[in-house]
């Protein structure tokens, strides 16, 4: 491993950063003690509330916007405050694991540098059928409610209609379903029409109609204009998803080796019956 690839390493930078967190926690506790009616909103905070803001909405916050976090920060820590001595705290379990929350951000602060191109190309290259396109459909269809001998006898009549030239919109029985779609994915036609419609649809001739073809509502007859099947995509496709899944996983790696870490300080018991 090269000296800049080891000096990029996540880890390294989590164990860095939560060294000099610990440090700088021991420093300010034995320091000068802040009156317990005096509420501090200092650069680090702030820097804190921005940062948090920006792993959410994947942008700075604007100046009013911060004006609110800060607003709202002070407005809890009031909250808070008075809800400790009142013990409110004791046994609460809402309580510890809002603390336990904020101890994942110290490992995950380690974790904020954007990827680059050659990271994130290489997640893309190691997971390709994760991020795959899905194939898309674009076709038309007339609906049909019913069953039995007359919804066969509407079916057949449309079906010659429209060899006719008829136009589909007059045809057939009113529905909610949209009566054409164009290069829409696979999981979404799936989702408006049931599972296992695209199948059926994959399966048709192009460029005619036919049916009948079955979908969770009904019958159909159908007219696909085209089919494009499922490829792989560039990087630039899915900069943002890979991006975003690149992030959160080395974030999930450096708060498990974080809590690792902390757990050599600690002895669990178990009830003798624990598997």
């Amino acid at each position: 491993m090269s000296d800049r690839r080891w000096l990029r390493e996540p880890l390294l930078h989590f164990f860095l950063i939560g060294a000099l967190l610990f440090v700088l926690f021991g420093w300010v506790n034995r320091g000068e003690t802040v009156a317990e009616d005096v509420i501090v909103v200092d650069d680090d905070r702030v820097s804190l509330l921005a940062m948090q803001f920006e792993r959410v909405w994947m942008r700075p916050p604007t100046a009013a916007e911060m004006d609110g976090l800060v607003d709202k920060w002070v407005r809890d820590e009031i909250l808070y405050r008075e809800g400790v001595a009142m013990g409110l705290d004791q046994n609460d379990p809402v309580f510890r694991r809002r603390v336990a929350q904020k101890m994942t951000f110290i490992a995950e602060g380690a974790v904020n540098e954007t990827p680059t191109e050659a990271e994130l190309q290489a997640w893309l290259d190691e997971r390709p059928e994760q991020y795959r396109a899905e194939p898309a459909l674009t076709f038309r269809q007339v609906y049909f409610q019913g069953d039995g001998a007359a919804r066969a006898d509407a079916i057949e009549q449309a079906l010659a209609a429209l060899e006719d030239g008829t136009v589909a919109e007059a045809l057939g029985d009113p529905s909610l379903l949209p009566q054409r779609m164009d290069a829409a994915g696979a999981s979404r036609v799936d989702a408006m029409f049931g599972d296992g419609f695209v199948a059926t649809l994959q399966a048709q001739a192009t460029g005619e109609w036919v049916g009948p073809v079955e979908s969770a509502f009904g019958t159909h007859l159908v007219f696909v204009e085209q089919v494009t099947p499922s490829r792989a995509v560039t990087l630039d496709e899915v900069r943002q998803a890979v991006q975003r899944d690149l992030m959160t996983a080395r974030r999930e790696q450096a708060e498990d080796a974080f809590v690792d870490a902390l757990r050599q300080k600690y002895t669990v018991q178990l009830p003798v019956s624990a598997p």
